[in-house]
């Protein structure tokens, strides 16, 4: 009798070492994990809905045993934490970061080996990764393929691009996940970076609503030292697993314990605003690396850049191609282009009205020694960051900007050829430090050099936060264009200020964005971090810049307006020309107004594809914002300023399409007027096609 009681108490511990539940902080979620045999599992539900089924996890590894299976469950260690951050620039003044973790460590019985999964499960979601402790039997290893499923318990409605190595410049589709595979194969991808991997590979961050109204959201956090993960689906089992960049060995990753992989995230929700507010991204990364951050501030800026993406001017000095000659050029010897943008007095132009308006910085694209090259004598052509052209002195137009209370923002191509940017580094910064600059705009177009590395590889993410780290050194301001897409290290890196990482207002100028393509944006791109997405433009009419150029830009001028709040930045841009601002003064007013730092943020309405609607509360002021961006459909948005102190009258002034506005034939059609509102307001608001709203809220005196 004891006999049995002893082997059904083993059988029963044996069980229960295998299944281990945790649940959320408000007990909305549930993670299970399990044992299935020996392979490694996690399920997730929201209250009785499924959100992940049962999914797989583990490794291949190149030239050694799988970590796949094989596992035992060595120990369970649980914890609850709980704090609050304040961000150094960010949606709000207060982050809080709380939830319950679960560290499961199994031991590998044929191996001896040893690897931690590490869950953590928000009010809001979920977060886990892969640990690899100091061990005798796993120290250097190399990735052959990371095996992290994401089970779907639907044939979901996705907000996708298609996989691709280098570039994220993509309209987003909207299909049934069942749809990926034709869609892919209809469509023809064309790009300017690598193939895409899969016929059914989607890139994160990945958006998704099911029949019944759930929302759920799948990316990565905290993405250091290790490869960029995208998703294969499998459509059969309608199952994504991850798929890691490889690098010109087509290896995934060189991994030394003691070591651990980026967070996997699931962001769930009945509400699709809470998608939005979700913080989860931000929570997974480090605190503040830095000790002083006084220096990091948020910018407004206009900049010599909108004329030459419309090709009314050009980055390059010269269209004398005939005296160019690599690392040897006499500028002297070839006649200047009556289209250099970049010249002494063109950008004066800009400081004077960037001083006249209350602006930070201007941009000046086209200043260095290098562009006639680039645009195809040499494909392997590498920049100088600190040699201008004849008609840019540097000296002399950052002291002209300084006297007006303005500064230069620099900018790098680097063409790809980061060996040769890193070689330069220490040189290109100190030149900024020297002459004023302590901002910069990095570019990264074209295929990495050296040869077969990729831009989301793991050696190029290496070298991107190297160069966030050491422009802190120098207290420089980096916003990084073409670069891996943000994964919430901005909360540890605040200098990282800006990247670009998506399709920009640039390709309204090559083709046009789709109409809803700012109504995705923020639940996709925008949830690793904020993007220097350039809004502004008041011209939607390109050919009024270059007669060439027959782009339109997909939007109502209100709406230019709105992008100011829906897509989240320290960093906002003035985009279009001057001469287009000083043509509509009196809608040029909600940019100059509009903040940038925030101490509260509140999602009024929002559905992924269709409209978005923020209010947001400036730091340190009583003052609010407001944004709202459409799709293609003209609607009615209801809005309430419940958010409002309830002590406290305001003066709203709103800046709205007129009712025969339409993001194709009469997109400047815009009236502005003010009312009086308190917190018991409420608004009925029509927005045209392509359109949307803005409004500032001043308290009443």
């Amino acid at each position: 009798m004891k006999k049995t009681i002893l082997v059904i108490l083993f059988v029963l511990i044996s069980v229960i070492s295998k299944s281990q539940e945790l649940k959320s902080p408000n007990n909305s979620f549930t993670l299970r994990f399990e044992l299935k045999k020996t392979v490694p599992t996690y399920k997730l539900d929201l209250g009785k809905k499924i959100i992940i089924k049962s999914s797989k996890l583990g490794f291949d590894l190149v030239n050694d045993e799988s970590l796949l299976d094989g596992f035992e469950v060595e120990k369970v260690d649980r914890s609850t934490f709980d704090e609050t951050w304040q961000p150094v620039l960010g949606e709000e003044k207060e982050i809080r970061n709380y939830y319950n973790e679960m560290a499961i460590t199994l031991s590998q019985a044929s191996t001896g080996r040893v690897m931690l999964i590490r869950f953590r499960l928000f009010n809001d979601g979920l977060g886990f990764r892969y640990e690899f402790p100091e061990q005798k039997n796993l120290s250097y290893f190399v990735i052959k393929e990371e095996h992290t499923e994401f089970a779907m318990n639907g044939d979901h409605k996705a907000f996708w691009i298609p996989g691709d190595y280098g570039t994220q410049e993509y309209n987003y589709n909207t299909s049934k996940l069942s749809e990926i595979r034709a869609i892919q194969a209809k469509e023809s991808f064309v790009n300017i970076s690598q193939k895409m991997f899969s016929p059914t590979g989607v890139q994160t961050a990945l958006m998704m609503k099911t029949d019944d109204g759930y929302y759920i959201n799948i990316h990565e956090a905290a993405l250091l030292e290790y490869s960029t993960m995208s998703l294969d689906f499998d459509d059969k089992k309608m199952v994504f697993v991850s798929h890691l960049t490889p690098d010109a060995q087509g290896n995934k990753g060189y991994m030394q314990a003691p070591r651990s992989t980026p967070w996997r995230t699931v962001i769930a929700s009945k509400n699709a605003g809470e998608i939005l507010m979700s913080r989860i991204t931000l929570n997974l990364n480090d605190s503040c690396s830095y000790d002083d951050v006084s220096w990091i501030k948020p910018v407004k800026y206009i900049g010599v850049w909108w004329e030459m993406i419309t090709g009314k001017s050009t980055w390059s000095y010269t269209d004398d191609l005939n005296g160019i000659q690599l690392g040897s050029t006499d500028y002297s010897k070839v006649n200047p282009s009556p289209r250099h943008g970049a010249t002494n007095e063109h950008v004066k132009d800009y400081i004077d009205f960037a001083a006249e308006n209350g602006f930070d910085a201007v941009l000046v694209e086209g200043w260095n020694e290098g562009w006639e090259d680039w645009y195809g004598k040499s494909k392997d052509y590498v920049f100088d960051f600190v040699t201008a052209y004849p008609d840019f002195d540097v000296k002399a137009l950052n002291a002209y900007a300084e006297s007006k209370g303005v500064k230069l923002m620099m900018h790098h191509e680097t063409s790809g050829s980061v060996r040769n940017y890193e070689r330069h580094l220490d040189a290109a910064y100190q030149f900024m430090v020297d002459n004023g600059y302590n901002s910069l705009k990095s570019g990264y177009v074209g295929r990495i050099l050296p040869r077969g590395e990729r831009h989301y590889g793991q050696w190029m993410v290496n070298h991107y936060l190297y160069a966030v780290k050491k422009a802190a050194e120098y207290k420089i301001l980096i916003n990084a264009h073409e670069a891996v897409r943000p994964t919430g290290l901005c909360r540890t890196y605040p200098n990282l200020i800006g990247n670009e990482s998506a399709r920009g207002t640039e390709f309204e100028a090559m083709g046009g964005n789709t109409v809803d393509h700012t109504t995705i944006l923020p639940f996709t791109r925008l949830i690793g971090g904020p993007m220097d997405y350039t809004p502004g433009i008041f011209e939607m009419d390109i050919t009024k810049l270059n007669p060439d150029n027959h782009s339109h830009v997909q939007s109502t001028l209100a709406r230019q307006l709105a992008l100011y709040v829906t897509m989240y930045s320290p960093l906002q841009m003035a985009a279009d020309v001057i001469e287009n601002y000083k043509r509509f003064p009196d809608a040029f007013q909600f940019i100059k107004d509009v903040a940038l730092d925030w101490d509260a943020t509140k999602v009024l309405e929002a559905e992924p594809g269709d409209y978005i609607t923020y209010a947001r509360k400036e730091k340190g002021s009583e003052k609010w914002f407001i944004g709202s961006t459409n799709d293609e459909n003209e609607r009615i948005s209801k809005i309430y300023f419940d958010f409002l102190n309830p002590k406290q009258k305001y003066i709203a002034t709103i800046y709205y399409d007129k009712k025969d506005a339409h993001y194709i034939d009469n997109p400047q059609a815009y009236e502005i007027r003010k009312f009086k509102v308190t917190s018991k307001s409420k608004l009925k608001q029509f927005v045209a096609a392509g359109g949307g709203y803005a409004i500032s809220i001043i308290p009443a005196k």
